[in-house]
């Protein structure tokens, strides 16, 4: 595996890239993290897909900006639930990016996300087609729930006690409306940030449940492209 720092410079907003040994072309991940930013956790993420197979870049929203400006226009997109909210192009760029790198397949390129990170995903995901599956954790759906039409495929991971658990529900009925591809599943038990292994909500085996269908969903869309 090789790891290598994204420079603001080449990229706007900055990140950090994973790439798996050999020259590929491989398939693609963008990495979109939860409102703590780019932190430790979120490499680590971005390290597991390498170490599977996968080119990874986990985007840095929060680079060269005001982090509390960011983060208010960020939660406004959220709450207002636009598919074209703040965030969006710089992750359209960040998969732009990700796409030019010679050890990387332009078209076998999808996206996870955390919380913001999620709903980043879910709203990106309706408009952009160059995403084929995107696996939303804890995400909250874009308005109205009706765009999700255009989506790729998607395998969604929520925990019961938080208040995306119904999110993750209402998303896996308008998957199932419009014959999109998809696994959501909702944890018993599990809290918010389940996945986040060095948070204090950590749930081993939520988390190790939901990478396995993870692994499970990109193989079959993005690593043989089917």
């Amino acid at each position: 595996m090789k790891t290598r720092a994204i420079d603001t410079a080449d990229l706007k907003g900055g990140g950090f890239a994973a790439l798996p040994d050999g020259d590929g072309p491989h398939p693609g991940v963008v990495v979109i993290h939860e409102a703590y930013g780019l932190n430790d956790n979120i490499k680590d993420i971005t390290r597991r897909f390498a170490d599977s197979g996968y080119a990874a870049l986990a985007v840095d929203l929060f680079a060269d900006r005001n982090r509390a400006i960011c983060m208010a226009r960020y939660m406004t997109g959220m709450l207002i639930g636009s598919v074209d909210r703040a965030g969006i192009s710089d992750l359209k760029a960040t998969l732009s990016y990700l796409a030019a790198m010679p050890e990387v397949d332009p078209l076998r390129i999808g996206a996870i996300g955390f919380c913001m990170g999620g709903g980043f995903a879910v709203a990106w995901a309706c408009t952009d087609d160059r995403l084929k599956a995107i696996a939303p954790f804890y995400a909250a759906n874009p308005r109205p729930i009706d765009v999700v039409e255009r989506m790729c495929p998607v395998v969604g991971s929520y925990p019961e006690k938080d208040f995306t658990a119904g999110a993750g529900r209402a998303l896996d009925q308008a998957l199932d409306k419009y014959a999109i591809d998809h696994d959501i599943k909702i944890y018993p038990g599990a809290n918010h940030s389940f996945f986040n292994a060095q948070g204090r909500a950590y749930n081993k085996p939520a988390a190790d449940d939901s990478w396995e269908r993870v692994m499970g969903f990109f193989g079959k869309h993005l690593m043989t492209g089917t």
